[in-house]
């Protein structure tokens, strides 16, 4: 489903140049739903743009459903975000009109589609999101949990084979945010839709099957749910920004590899410019050249 191979993208200003992504690479299969989490300035909100069609990539592939989004005329990157592409904002500004009840906000994105079947489409995704009672409320009237269900019914209005969800539980509370969480997973398992998650909230990325950490522009790692007791047992006990899940270190196609942060300060090489690096029967090894003579892995 997507595609992305030493993804780069530049910002350029009249005194100022600023690298946000350098070289990242992802691939998601269709169907998938996978968190995307990093510090502020990581890139994933970058990333996030490039995935919806918002922004073009300065240099490297990314391919989306097929489609070569650094050759994409202007028309076809807006039919595009139209018709294969859906968004969920955290600002519900940018989902929502405030004078307009739940289904006529659902019905806006199809006036350029199914315009004869617009209030029947609306009202079906409401019902699909949990707000058949709701349809005809204004927005002051629902709570910000059936706010944001509206925003996921009018991300889904035109049929998207790929949903985007930016921050999509940060201003609610955690119940809510879990009801909102299953309902994606809900969407994503009866659906089949491609759903990615823009995060900083690591309790929120446990309730998916992977997780994309990117640090400096750079997918770094990524975390597999555990799935049996044998997983866990091959993790060899280690411990992850997520007890759930199983880290592993993305290694691009020179071999380079982002070692976490937490475990370079764990060993003292957080500043460390080189490290020594020895083969070891099965298994590799990196250490600060301070420890270099100690024994012991």
């Amino acid at each position: 489903m997507i595609t992305c191979e030493n993804l780069v993208k530049i910002y350029k200003t009249a005194e100022v140049e600023v690298v946000a992504l350098q070289g990242l690479n992802l691939q998601l299969n269709e169907g998938e739903m996978v968190a995307v989490i990093g510090n502020s300035g990581s890139g994933k909100s970058t990333l996030l743009n490039m995935l919806g069609g918002l922004d073009r990539p300065s240099a490297g592939r990314l391919t989306i459903a097929g489609k070569d989004m650094l050759k994409l005329t202007d028309k076809e990157q807006n039919v595009y975000k139209r018709e294969t592409v859906g968004f969920i904002w955290q600002n519900k500004s940018r989902n929502l009109v405030p004078y307009l009840t739940a289904r006529e906000n659902v019905e806006i994105p199809m006036l350029l589609h199914d315009r004869k079947k617009k209030r029947l489409r609306a009202i079906e995704l409401l019902e699909a999101v949990g707000l058949g009672s709701r349809t005809g409320h204004k927005l002051q009237q629902l709570s910000g949990g059936e706010q944001q269900r509206v925003a996921i019914a009018i991300a889904l209005a035109n049929r998207p084979k790929l949903l985007l969800a930016d921050e999509p539980t940060g201003a609610l509370d955690t119940q809510t945010s879990d009801q909102i969480m299953a309902l994606l997973r809900k969407l994503n398992r009866e659906m089949g839709l491609t759903i990615v998650i823009v995060t900083h909230d690591l309790d929120l990325a446990k309730q998916v099957q992977r997780v994309v950490l990117i640090r400096d522009g750079r997918t770094s790692s990524e975390m597999i749910l555990r799935t049996d007791e044998r997983e866990a047992e091959d993790a060899s006990g280690e411990e992850t920004e997520l007890d759930t899940h199983i880290e592993y270190a993305v290694m691009d196609r020179s071999g380079r590899i982002q070692v976490p942060e937490r475990y370079l300060e764990a060993v003292g090489a957080k500043d460390a410019d080189k490290v020594l690096l020895r083969l070891e029967e099965d298994h590799i090894v990196l250490r600060p050249i301070a420890q270099a003579g100690k024994t012991g892995g």
